[in-house]
């Protein structure tokens, strides 16, 4: 991994509050300090908005390895840079406004649990929302509507109910802290909600390639297989951390005799072959994530062939993580079921991430 901020002191940092913030249920000052430092809310955001524009391999990597780091922290950072990713489709001018500032972060839902009435020069929107990552630091909530119109739906090309996404300011929404997990606890993705807010039509856009209004080729990039692929490597960093922690604690154990040399060689190698089934995806998970952005720089389109196998590699790589997991946790004996040890934690970030329903339907 080639960024400058993983050297050992920052990776130490981040780590060093990762137990403290699970407790809390909320990231840390000292953990946003670096995430601000580093823009990493920005990867997405063109470099004339002080972000770091980063292509989509290169941010996978990044990604993976800020889930490997803790997976609170890489999972708020994806899904929050996720939501940041919609500077590309706004208006230029509202943009540049809200994306110049360092802090500035965007979350929400994808669900369309909400209904906007069109008005002369906006629209009034009520509704309610779950599952916004990032809830305490957000500065914007983002939210997806179903369009009314006199109260009749209005409907799209194909005939079906129009939906379109709006961003409120913070001091628009109410939020519930309602976030109660086992795992991922630190992400904080409360709900909210809006009543009878008069939202500008300057605040309301089109996630769609046609309607990007930036040049950047991220913003042509597909957002379901974008979300496929940054969901994806969230769990691959978990479970790199979970098999190094797992071979850590069986070495202890054959240290501390609770296992003998024929089981320490029997775990051993269960490790070394979870790694090597999940190296191997994750060679393959790679070489189409990168074929199919160089497809897209060269011929400004993806054919459906390879996005297809996007959604089928992203699939098997999550649950060939989670088999790999769920096998080797038995083999790290009773203390590594304390609610205090590091590789727990990793386990229910893992199975917490598990839920999300994107990567558990290959091809439904």
């Amino acid at each position: 991994m080639k960024n400058k901020a993983f050297d050992k002191k920052t990776i130490a940092i981040l780590r060093k509050y990762a137990a403290v913030a699970d407790e809390k249920s909320v990231l840390q000052p000292e953990q946003l300090k670096l995430m601000y430092k580093y823009g990493w809310f920005k990867i997405f955001v063109p470099k004339k908005y002080n972000g770091l524009a980063m292509n989509l391999p290169e941010a996978l990597l990044l990604e993976e390895q800020l889930a490997y780091i803790d997976g609170s922290l890489g999972w708020t950072i994806t899904l929050c840079a996720g939501a940041n990713l919609f500077v590309g489709y706004i208006d230029k001018k509202i943009a540049k406004q809200i994306f110049s500032r360092q802090k500035v972060c965007l979350g929400g839902s994808g669900a369309a649990s909400g209904k906007a009435s069109i008005t002369d020069d906006g629209f009034i929107v009520n509704g309610f929302w779950k599952y916004a990552t990032g809830a305490p630091h957000l500065t914007h909530f983002t939210a997806n509507c179903t369009i009314e119109k006199n109260g009749k739906p209005v409907l799209d090309k194909n005939q079906q109910p129009l939906i379109q996404s709006f961003f409120f300011k913070r001091s628009e929404v109410k939020v519930i802290e309602d976030w109660n997990t086992p795992g991922l606890k630190a992400t904080a993705g409360h709900s909210f909600f809006v009543e009878n807010l008069y939202v500008p039509k300057e605040r309301s856009f089109i996630i769609n390639a046609e309607t990007a209004t930036h040049d950047d080729a991220v913003f042509q990039f597909p957002f379901l297989q974008f979300a496929a692929l940054t969901l994806a490597v969230n769990t691959l960093g978990m479970s790199r951390h979970f098999l190094e922690e797992s071979n850590a604690i069986i070495k202890k154990r054959k240290q501390a005799k609770k296992i003998t040399i024929k089981q320490y060689d029997y775990s051993n190698k269960l490790i070394a072959d979870a790694n090597n089934k999940i190296e191997m995806l994750r060679t393959k998970f790679y070489e189409a994530a990168e074929a199919a952005w160089n497809e897209l720089l060269i011929k400004k389109n993806i054919q459906a062939k390879r996005l297809n196998n996007i959604n089928k590699l992203s699939v098997q790589l999550v649950k060939e993580c989670r088999a790999q997991v769920a096998a080797i946790y038995p083999y790290c004996g009773l203390s590594a079921v304390n609610g205090k040890t590091e590789i727990e934690r990793i386990f229910r970030d893992i199975f917490t991430a598990s839920q999300h329903g994107l990567l558990n339907y290959p091809g439904v």
